[in-house]
């Protein structure tokens, strides 16, 4: 590993700890040239599964570009990157599990769209709009009124 600071590769590790999840293990190192210290992360390097889009493409399964959706979907209202975080990670952990070697992008999607349900009203309107492509406004008011009558149900 080398130092951010000087570019040797020598240094020693100082402590280590299992990150909270389990998954992940923190390093802190002292670097034997400039005796400046730093922090690396060490975790198991994973194989997920392909994705089939609608289109039939097939694309890497992405952390990334899952938690840009929900992010985007989520900006300005009260749900915490952490949570959105620990989400991706279940995610990504649980079609790993699966051990299929492609998944479709749908079943991402519903995953997606039902735990924003389960957070956010504002959050799940924004990403099914783009997710399910509304063609005109009537989608769009149809699959809000489905949301206010699930939401009356629950209060009774």
């Amino acid at each position: 590993m080398k130092c951010p600071f000087c570019s040797e590769i020598n240094n020693k590790v100082i402590d280590s700890r299992l990150g909270k999840d389990g998954r992940m293990i923190r390093r802190r190192r002292e670097c034997l040239n400039c005796q400046k210290r730093f922090t690396t992360y060490e975790k198991v390097e994973t194989v997920l599964p392909m994705v089939v889009k609608k289109d039939g493409r097939r694309e890497p399964f992405s952390h990334e570009k899952i938690r840009a959706g929900i992010q985007k979907a989520c900006q300005k209202r009260p749900i915490s990157i952490n949570k959105i975080d620990d989400f991706v990670d279940t995610l990504g952990q649980l079609f790993q599990e699966s051990g299929h070697r492609e998944i479709n992008g749908s079943d991402i999607g519903e995953k997606v769209i039902e735990k924003l349900k389960e957070w956010d009203d504002v959050a799940y309107v924004r990403f099914a709009s783009v997710y399910r492509q509304f063609k005109d406004i009537n989608e769009f008011m149809s699959e809000l009124k489905e949301l206010l009558d699930e939401r009356k149900g629950e209060d009774k």
